[in-house]
């Protein structure tokens, strides 16, 4: 019964911990709930009246969730600068609020000075949010200078109670977030292999289903290893071992991702294309039976689960699990492999590599392992592993990127465009309603965070205001059920905050949702609700959101097309780079830092997709652009996956003793990096006459000797170029580039 009882509770944690990776959202809003409620505790025990307590419950949840240092003497020191500024600002709120046109205009300069401190960083960005919602809490309480000493104790007290939550309730440390993130990656590799498991047994009808599962688990595994090397820096005791964690990620989530490839390829009558674990929607190949004998399947599947149990084994490891381990290595040796088609027989040899990514992760993250039970192939993998180890140095530092200046500063045009947009959003808001215009500068402020084109800040003004509609609904049926009774109204309070953090990176409708309807709460306790005070907000929040859409648009606007387009040149030129180093490494050239160019990559990737975001939005009336934003997208991170594959095959090259430089291999990728600049050129305008080239096969250039079979690292190498020649060549329609053949 117990066993039962701490299984489930395993799958659960290792569920939420999978859902949250790092468990950075559930952090985030048990601090800011907590920070609240001691804030209010502390308020009601010293009898101050409900508008303090408001204000004191605005400014913890300000305190807390403004302040995004990583490390903890960074954030006291933010802490400390923001007292005394939301002091002054709610001050200022108090004394100018009353005063009309001179208060507005100082409002203005206000959300000025916050938008454009955006450019000194983490601690910039926190006191600009700090400083305006502090004169914003001052407004929305209706504070006045008779009153400003109960409100500096309220600010006072809701920054101290922030302080000991996020220091000694909840405290986190990067290390403390890296442990967790590595964690989540365990998880969600566990749950990309019961993906797999599922693809294995899907019939007819359900492989598109199970195919979008592996496509979804593949997404996530790669979003969390890109959370993992965001903190490797704060979270390891030195760059050694932040290079050697990372390159053990990278090597889990390839051999991961082969897996799933292999797997589709085996259940389909052709080759399966990459592109298809990476373009949502996708249909699925044609698939049959796998092909082999019965015995071969069953082993296939028995041997899938052995995986599973691998990836999620947090115990030291027993013989049974060592028996595991050593079964699914010995798979990376030819003669151990079943009898069956050569499909399904490099499906068993992906099993096999996936097996050793996982006991590198397992040796790099929890130090050395118990090897009285190694069996042969597991000592070759190891003296694998750790010969890749020691050839791990620290590599060099990135130069610096020239920054923009003047306008064309990203901070200082959202501050210009946030500016023009708050005066508009105070003017119309004035028309409204005299005493609830702040509701639209807020809308029109939110609306420009995260945000850097104006379909951005369209899609999020519509999503808000979606949030808004039926935030209003839910506002006012809580009001209706709550009515008086002051606790109820904040324990449904702080439930309704804690949503809010909780889905905030995941849904900006769910936050907005859970905002109006907690809003709805407050005027209940001030004694200010009213239906028609909730209609006002969603009429200041439509309000707002036009008013930040006319200033984008207007007010230096950033296209949207153009802000892709300079992002898919960066995209393209960090993929020229990363395959370019990684094959004139595996040609025989000099050690290049492979690792931090592939990073690089996957974040100039990361920057694309999210600026595509108004272009694939499921409102946008333009069906075929949606298309083939989704398309060009797809293809880039097929790219990135054979890029990111030969750099961490070229890695390999200075310590492994079955790998050797290939001379031939520099002048038969020269085509595909000379193509992927011609793509870049074409995209950003400085050659409009370049065109793609085609011509034979990358393994022909090679001689018929390079193909070689899986296990052959320049067959290998071989297949990611292939690959990525065929990707690249396939963008050159949907950007519009001419493809020509050689002359014969």
């Amino acid at each position: 019964m117990k066993e039962a009882a701490h299984s489930r509770l395993t799958r659960l944690r290792d569920h939420l911990v999978a859902f949250d990776p790092g468990l950075l959202r559930l952090t985030a809003a048990l601090r800011t709930v907590g920070a609240i409620a001691l804030t209010l505790a502390v308020l009601a025990s010293l009898g101050f009246d409900i508008t303090r307590l408001v204000a004191g419950a605005m400014t913890a949840m300000v305190a807390t969730f403004a302040i995004r240092e990583r490390q903890r003497g960074a954030q006291a020191v933010t802490l400390a600068f923001g007292l005394p500024l939301a002091l002054v600002s709610a001050s200022l709120g108090a004394v100018l609020g009353e005063r009309g046109l001179v208060g507005e205009a100082f409002f203005v300069v206000l959300i000025f000075c916050a938008v454009y401190s955006r450019r000194f960083g983490d601690r910039g960005t926190a006191l600009g949010l700090i400083g305006f919602q502090a004169y914003f809490v001052s407004l929305f309480v209706g504070a006045s200078v008779s009153e400003l000493p109960g409100l500096w104790v309220a600010l006072a007290v809701a920054f101290a109670s922030s302080a000991l939550v996020r220091f000694a309730v909840l405290p986190v440390t990067p290390t403390r977030v890296l442990e967790r993130l590595r964690q989540a990656f365990r998880a969600r590799l566990g749950q990309l292999v019961s993906a797999h498991l599922a693809l294995l047994d899907a019939g007819p009808d359900e492989v598109d289903k199970a195919l979008e599962e592996v496509r979804e688990g593949t997404a996530r595994l790669h979003e969390t290893a890109l959370m993992i090397q965001s903190r490797l820096e704060e979270g390891t005791p030195d760059e050694q071992t932040a290079r050697l964690v990372q390159r053990r990620i990278a090597d889990a989530e390839i051999a991961a991702e082969r897996l799933g490839l292999l797997l589709l390829s085996a259940r389909s009558a052709e080759r399966a294309d990459t592109l298809t674990l990476h373009l949502p929607g996708a249909p699925a190949p044609e698939v049959g039976r796998l092909p082999g004998p019965d015995e071969a399947i069953d082993r296939l599947r028995r041997d899938l689960l052995a995986l599973r149990a691998l990836v999620l084994w947090t115990g030291t490891a027993g013989t049974g699990m060592a028996h595991l381990r050593n079964r699914l290595l010995a798979y990376r040796d030819e003669e151990n492999l079943p009898p069956a088609s050569p499909a399904v027989q490099d499906v068993f040899r992906a099993i096999g590599e996936t097996a050793r990514a996982v006991m590198g992760l397992r040796v790099a993250l929890d130090g050395p392992q118990d090897e009285s039970d190694d069996s042969p192939a597991t000592a070759r993998s190891r003296e694998e592993l750790d010969a890749e180890d020691a050839a791990i140095d620290a590599g060099e530092e990135p130069e610096p990127e020239a920054s923009r200046t003047g306008l064309q500063r990203p901070t200082t045009r959202a501050a210009v465009q946030v500016t023009v947009g708050s005066v508009l959003a105070i003017v119309g808001g004035e028309l409204l309603s005299k005493g609830r215009w702040q509701w639209a500068v807020l809308t029109c402020w939110i609306v420009f965070i995260n945000t850097a084109s104006t379909g951005e800040i369209l899609v999020k003004g519509y999503r808000r205001l979606l949030g808004t509609v039926f935030g209003v609904a839910a506002g006012i049926a809580l009001a209706a059920v709550v009515g008086r009774h002051t606790l109820a109204a904040f324990l449904l309070v702080l439930v309704l905050i804690f949503a809010m953090f909780y889905t905030a990176p995941l849904s900006h409708t769910l936050m907005s949702f859970f905002v109006t309807a907690m809003l709805g709460l407050l005027y209940t306790l001030l004694h200010t609700y009213s239906w028609e005070v909730l209609v006002l907000r969603l009429e200041e929040t439509a309000l707002g959101a036009a008013c930040g859409a006319v200033a984008a648009a207007l007010v230096l606007p950033v296209n949207t097309d153009r802000r892709t387009n300079e992002l898919l040149v960066t995209v393209l030129e960090r993929l020229a780079e990363v395959t370019e180093a990684a094959v004139g490494q595996l040609s025989g050239g000099p050690a290049a830092d492979l690792l931090d160019k592939a990073r690089e990559l996957d974040q100039a990737l990361g920057d694309l997709r999210g600026a595509t975001r108004p272009l694939t939005h499921p409102v946008t009336p333009l069906r075929a652009r949606r298309a083939n934003a989704r398309y060009v997208v797809a293809l880039l991170e097929t790219c990135a996956y054979h890029a990111r594959s030969l750099a961490a095959t070229a890695e390999l090259l200075p310590s492994h003793p079955s790998i050797a430089a290939d001379p031939r291999l520099r002048g038969a990728a020269e085509r595909t990096v000379r193509n992927i600049r011609t793509i870049a050129a074409r995209v950003s305008g400085e050659d409009t006459t370049g065109t793609v080239e085609t011509g034979p096969s990358i393994a022909s250039l090679l001689g018929e000797e390079g193909t070689g079979r899986y296990g052959s690292i320049t067959g290998r190498v071989l297949r990611h170029l292939e690959r990525l020649d065929e990707a690249v060549v396939g963008l050159a329609r949907p950007l519009r580039v001419q493809v020509s053949a050689p002359d014969r």
